[in-house]
């Protein structure tokens, strides 16, 4: 039997990818600048972060205009709330011997 350490998922190992989550699970949706501002990022790191939440499927990253500006906001998939959900199930059993 595998120990519970290690089927935690590797996409939430990262701090800000995990924040990134916990955001989204609590939001239907965050544009980037409120995300930025919450966790406290700059721009590069939270959109290196949010790239890899996207490319496992995790994250929807909604791109539009308004007006002449540029404005994204992101959602977190079925899937991603799933794992993330999975993830947290596992870190509560390990809190509990």
């Amino acid at each position: 039997m595998k120990h519970l350490i290690h089927t935690l998922n590797k996409a939430f190992d990262h701090r800000v990818r995990l924040g990134v989550m916990a955001v989204l699970m609590a939001n239907e949706s965050v544009s980037f600048n409120d995300l930025k501002e919450v966790l406290d990022l700059t721009d590069g790191n939270l959109a290196s972060h949010v790239a890899a939440l996207e490319k496992a499927e995790y994250v929807h990253v909604n791109k539009q205009f308004i007006g002449k500006k540029p404005n994204t906001t992101y959602t977190a998939t079925a899937a991603g709330k799933a794992a993330f959900q999975q993830h947290l199930s596992t870190l509560e059993k390990l809190l509990r011997p």
